[in-house]
């Protein structure tokens, strides 16, 4: 989300003046494609790729998972955050109470109405944001795939709610998928996250391959970072192939988008490798080039095996 708009959302839910009445329905909507527009990551979540029936209901549903990551993450307060994200919650309750107000929440009324959308995948994610305040370190790769379940795995769900083909196969492929894409997330942002003073590399794992506290401490690459980086790298790779037989398992129209996911996911893990694991030193990224051809490619291979073009 833009700076200017995390400001706002914080304004808003730090405020105690009484609340103004609920936005229209074109105004929230609005307000949540402007959100989802305004953030780098929507190439993969709200992308034009979308059918274009769906976008409003990925851009309520993506406004909420953004706003409530920066409610987790840009206040520099984990008692802060915590209290925010409990209005947060708040808010989710009111809005399958049917009393919706803030902008995103009236948006996102209309989107669980529609596909008949649980509460859980919402309040699963809120959970992780919490345990971000809660738990820096862990220790081992169950306790990492543990936190997935709640910081990554709804997504996916939703996503199958939106395609109306939600199902317990469907859902335990998408899971591997999401797991996949949150493990590869981690080893890509190994830096990033221990200067915020978090991270998610398995205690475990670097104990395993003998980098110590005190070389983390002090961003140390070295042949045991090399080795335990690999290992997640791998395991991330893992989930990513098992999750693959959902490409052809959800309907046409959200099969080009499944293919991208893991293709994507699958190129951060090459980046990663092609940087030789030295994720201190640079974080490895894919290119717009490389982006094209990743689409150029899941389209070719879904026209080939399917016999239908993919919607583009």
């Amino acid at each position: 989300m833009a700076q200017t708009s995390v400001a706002t959302e914080l304004a808003m839910l730090r405020s105690a003046a009484p609340a103004a009445p609920a936005v229209p329905y074109g105004a929230a909507l609005e307000y949540c494609r402007r959100v989802t527009r305004g953030n780098y990551e929507n190439f993969s979540v709200a992308s034009w790729l979308l059918p274009r029936h769906l976008r409003p209901h990925f851009y309520a549903i993506y406004a909420y998972c953004r706003i409530a990551d920066d409610l987790a993450d840009e206040t520099g307060s984990p008692a802060e955050s915590l209290r925010l994200l409990d209005e947060w919650q708040n808010q989710l309750d009111r809005c399958y109470a049917g009393d919706a107000e803030h902008p995103v929440f009236v948006a996102l009324a209309t989107t669980i109405r529609e596909f008949a959308i649980p509460k859980e995948p919402f309040e699963r994610l809120l959970i992780a944001f919490r345990q971000d305040q809660l738990v820096t370190r862990y220790d081992t790769p169950e306790d990492v795939l543990a936190y997935c379940q709640n910081s990554a795995n709804p997504v996916g769900r939703l996503v199958l709610y939106l395609g109306r083909c939600h199902d317990a196969r469907r859902a335990e492929l998408s899971d591997s998928i999401c797991t996949g894409l949150q493990l590869a997330n981690f080893c890509q942002d190994v830096a990033r996250d221990w200067r915020k003073g978090r991270v998610y590399l398995p205690t475990s794992t670097l104990a395993e391959h003998g980098y110590t506290p005190e070389m983390l401490a002090g961003e140390v690459f070295n042949e045991p970072f090399r080795q335990a980086l690999q290992q997640e790298v791998e395991r991330a790779e893992a989930a990513l192939r098992a999750g693959q037989p959902l490409v052809d398992l959800v309907p046409p129209e959200l099969r080009l988008d499944v293919a991208l996911f893991v293709a994507g996911g699958l190129s951060v893990l090459e980046a990663i490798r092609g940087v030789g694991y030295n994720v201190w030193r640079t974080r490895p990224t894919i290119s717009k080039l490389h982006k094209a051809r990743l689409l150029a490619g899941c389209w070719w291979r879904i026209r080939r095996t399917t016999g239908r073009e993919p919607r583009l």
